[in-house]
């Protein structure tokens, strides 16, 4: 009996996803929790900001941008979404009809995929593999949540995980750090796989403390709000909060297009 609960238990272990889980002696960049940041996926990059990262685009950003910034000691995150399609992507050819589901409400041109699809696997690794290749020191996968949304596929929230689990493991097979973009319902099952968090408007919601596990693991989470831009007596209050919960977060456009930014930070 002991010999068949050691297959047993080989089996399952054998059976488990492998993932490259960040160990003390990671070989990518890890953001800690003082690091000062921006973000900005619209207009040409404003990189006078003195903070330690930027979040930009990585088809729009030109390689050259992304040197001068680390030239200065500074580190890129380099967005995409890895949940939708959008029309506008150089490699938007690539997806095929199966892989494109309902449009996402308020953002035109763009539909959620089916995250289960290899085709679109092999169109992330790729996109993961160019952040490498344009010298980005992460990125920042957006739309990791579509499994809570309508978006024409039965997804679940194992094949989400399972989706998340290959991104991280893509991002620092290639030497980039990985966030958790929302998708608060998976960070105690993400958290060790991410570097750090990014997370639009949980205090709207209510859901901040859902990333507490950032927070107590040493990694932190970057924060946007787009409701305190016109009212600073509640921004005031609302910033004392985030800095109690050690979250670095930045009053924002919704159009990430820098036509203003409020740090909660000194």
């Amino acid at each position: 009996m002991e010999s068949v609960r050691l297959i047993g238990s080989l089996l399952t272990t054998l059976a488990q996803p492998v993932v490259n889980e960040p160990g003390p002696n990671v070989n990518w960049y890890q953001p800690d929790m003082s690091s000062q940041w921006q973000i900005q996926l619209q207009g040409t990059p404003n990189t006078g900001y003195s903070v330690d990262l930027f979040v930009l685009d990585l088809f729009d950003t030109p390689q050259s941008v992304i040197e001068d910034i680390q030239a200065s000691g500074r580190h890129v995150i380099c967005y995409f979404s890895a949940g939708s399609y959008e029309d506008w992507r150089e490699d938007q050819s690539r997806f095929l009809p199966t892989d494109k589901g309902r449009d996402l409400d308020g953002w035109p041109g763009e539909r959620w995929i089916d995250v289960r699809s290899q085709n679109v696997r092999d169109i992330m690794s790729d996109r993961i593999a160019l952040a490498a290749a344009k010298g980005c020191d992460g990125v920042d996968p957006d739309n990791v949540d579509g499994y809570t949304n309508n978006t024409g596929f039965p997804l679940t929230y194992k094949n989400q995980l399972d989706y998340n689990r290959f991104l991280a493991d893509q991002a620092h097979s290639n030497g980039l750090a990985i966030s958790l973009k929302n998708n608060l319902e998976q960070v105690k099952d993400l958290v060790a796989l991410s570097d750090f968090a990014i997370n639009e408007s949980c205090h709207q919601w209510n859901e901040c403390d859902l990333l507490k596990p950032f927070i107590e693991a040493g990694k932190p989470v970057f924060h946007i709000d787009y409701l305190y831009a016109n009212d600073p007596v509640a921004r005031s209050r609302f910033c004392q909060t985030m800095q109690q919960q050690s979250f670095r977060t930045l009053t924002l456009p919704m159009a990430l297009d820098d036509s203003y930014r409020l740090s909660c930070d000194p």
